[in-house]
């Protein structure tokens, strides 16, 4: 199937695209259809369409004049997007993950029942999902989203009927006799829900009187359900005293019909031989003519007998061709077995379908489903559903059931792997739903983790809280690149905003000491532009971290300097800062702020230099004001040159003071 993309014009303009993870961004070129061939990458056929698999679009902005193009982003999954339906993809999240966490050491019929209570649970959400959507559609005013709604309860009522079914033939694998209970159950919960028509009927003064009276008894017939038809016709009789007789004797048919048990309490033998008398007894009493006079109770006894004809009258009130089928089993072949239904299903569909409606999706999934052919019902739901998750989860159950295990695909990966990675991806491109992606790939063990490292890549770093998030699954994973990755942008767009602190952060975890030391530079500048520090805690606590880089070390050193000094341990802040110098830890464009922090230690009452650490200042002077040109020193300002003057006359001060000082505690 093909999708219009809304909003474009194909006979106009040749449109071109370029495929992403989980979108296709198409727009409009300046090619006309006339003029000049389609290049590389775009739409030759001019026809504006798109290969199925794209569910939605959403056209961007533009006038569409003859300057401009528009963009168009069409999503290949659009249900993600869809609110309602957030439950199903959460809650069943959890059934997934708890289902890969069970203890596969379960073996028999505990391993069985703990699948079956899986596949319920499955059920379970996608019932509650479609209930919510109901109650949505019901609610709204809207008739475009009155419209949407209901189509995903339709959708949602097909998935669980496909399902469903699914749990009984794969999952339950139930043998003759069950089955045919089983398959009962699935049609009186997915099929004719007939509990208003009931109501209405019972409410009503005279129930057998109600023009509905006799159709409620069908559908409860075709059902199977004795007890409620039987229930009924006890109103008829009371109502109509010359019915009683006739009434009495189907009652006692209907009582008396043979049904397989759950439990192992009968053979399937024993059962089929109680099934023929009755079968013989209900035709006894057709042929005598005992229902004559009342054409409701003889069309009952014919469906009771599964004649045919009789059950095809029916048929608007069956409504399906799989209700045709298990009311035909239930009254031709209770003890079907289960490799016998695809002959049976077959029959039933062309019956019923007549040969003027050609088969449905739905219903080519369904005979797929009775004929056994597990990876055909896979294919055709993948085609028919609008998203991946139906048959990513279901065939994850399948595998867990070991029917999947010798299906491999051409292209490396199983199947189960194969839907899951499509359907991890579609959730890749929602905002919140991508953490969910993350524990589908982990699941992966073939292609999982590389699916992962390359969609975590895409995932926009909106704000600081998700980057840390995305940081921790990376982390928790050991993909280091990622984590290294992550970390520059952060640090970069920390950088751009002129967030110093935040930005040497992210450089430190990611190890990068390019980055550590021009963000150092720029604390440093930032330093000497305003006189004191920023993000003091950070330089505070830099640890073991500051050895990234040389420049970092010499920002935690100087920062470290500064402490020293305001606490007025003078003699420790003096050490410290001639080592910046004389190891060439400091960059030698910053040696004379260096030099002019040294000066109040210089004009102290007590003497802090020594005269060797006197030396070695006045050496580093020098060496800094030699290491210019004439030309640089021309161009130094008045401001430089009386630093330096000053810087001389202390240094020469202390020292004249020092060995004053030394001379004297030698005299002594």
């Amino acid at each position: 199937p093909s999708q219009v993309v809304p909003g474009a014009d194909p006979s106009a303009r040749q449109l071109c695209f370029a495929w992403g993870p989980a979108e296709v961004l198409v727009c409009e070129t300046l090619f006309g259809r006339r003029g000049g061939s389609p290049s590389r990458g775009e739409s030759g056929s001019g026809r504006g369409l798109l290969p199925g698999p794209l569910t939605g679009c959403v056209a961007g902005t533009g006038e569409g004049g003859p300057s401009s193009s528009r963009l168009f982003v069409v999503r290949r999954d659009q249900d993600i997007y869809i609110q309602t339906l957030r439950k199903l993809f959460n809650e069943s999240h959890g059934i997934f993950i708890g289902l890969q966490r069970s203890e596969e050491e379960l073996a028999g019929k505990s391993r069985k029942a703990q699948l079956i209570q899986v596949s319920k649970n499955y059920r379970s959400v996608i019932r509650a999902c479609m209930e919510d959507m109901h109650q949505a559609a019901i609610s709204t005013r809207d008739p475009a989203l009155h419209s949407q709604y209901s189509t995903q309860v339709s959708i949602l009522s097909a998935m669980e009927l496909i399902w469903n079914l699914c749990e009984i033939l794969f999952v339950e694998a139930a043998a003759a006799g069950p089955l045919l209970l089983r398959l009962l159950d699935w049609v009186r919960l997915h099929v004719c829900d007939v509990d208003n028509m009931v109501r209405e009927v019972l409410s009503s003064e005279n129930p057998s009187k109600h023009e509905l009276f006799w159709n409620v008894v069908d559908i409860f017939v075709l059902q199977g359900r004795m007890d409620e038809a039987r229930h009924l016709l006890s109103k008829e009789a009371s109502a109509n005293p010359t019915s009683v007789n006739m009434y009495k004797i189907l009652d006692d048919l209907m009582k008396k019909m043979p049904v397989p048990s759950l439990g192992n309490t009968q053979t399937l033998t024993e059962m089929e031989l109680k099934w023929q008398h009755w079968h013989e007894e209900c035709q006894r009493y057709l042929q005598d003519g005992t229902f004559a006079s009342n054409s409701h109770m003889e069309s009952i006894c014919k469906i009771l007998l599964g004649d045919e004809d009789a059950i095809l009258e029916k048929k608007e009130l069956m409504t399906t061709w799989y209700h045709f089928l298990v009311t035909r089993l239930l009254y031709s072949h209770p003890t079907v077995k289960p490799m016998e239904l695809r002959f049976y299903a077959q029959a039933c569909m062309d019956l019923f379908l007549g040969g003027e409606n050609s088969p449905e999706p739905l219903d080519t999934i369904l005979m797929a489903a009775f004929e056994f052919e597990m990876h055909q019902v896979i294919k055709e739901c993948s085609i028919a559903l609008s998203n991946w998750w139906f048959v990513a989860h279901l065939t994850d159950l399948l595998d867990h059931c070991k029917l999947l295990q010798s299906h491999n695909l051409y292209f490396g990966s199983n199947m189960r792997e194969f839907l899951l990675l499509e359907y991890a991806s579609g959730l890749f491109s929602h905002h919140s739903l991508w953490q969910l992606g993350v524990d589908y790939f982990d699941h992966c063990p073939e292609y999982g983790r590389v699916y992962l490292e390359l969609h975590i890549e895409r995932i926009p770093l909106n704000t600081e809280q998700k980057a840390l998030k995305v940081l921790r699954i990376c982390e928790q994973r050991q993909m280091h690149e990622q984590v290294r990755s992550i970390c520059k942008i952060m640090a970069m767009k920390a950088l751009r905003n002129n967030r110093l602190g935040s930005a040497l952060s992210w450089s430190i975890r990611a190890k990068d000491a390019a980055f550590a030391t021009l963000i150092s530079d720029r604390f440093l500048k930032d330093y000497c532009e305003r006189g004191c520090f920023s993000d003091l805690d950070l330089i505070d606590n830099l640890g073991p971290s500051m050895l990234l880089s040389d420049r970092l070390t010499f920002l935690g050193k100087y920062r470290e300097f500064h402490r020293l000094y305001g606490e007025k341990r003078f003699s420790e802040a003096a050490k410290l800062l001639l080592m910046l110098m004389t190891a060439h830890i400091a960059p030698c464009s910053f040696w004379m702020t260096l030099l002019t922090d040294a000066l109040p230690l210089l004009e102290q009452k007590e003497v802090i230099f020594s005269a060797e650490q006197t030396y070695e200042l006045m050496r580093c002077l020098e060496d800094l004001t030699a290491g210019k040109s004439d030309k640089q020193k021309l161009q130094d300002d008045d401001v430089e040159t009386m630093k330096v003057e000053m810087l001389r006359l202390a240094l020469a001060r202390n020292l004249a003071r020092v060995i004053v000082k030394e001379g004297t505690l030698e005299g002594s």
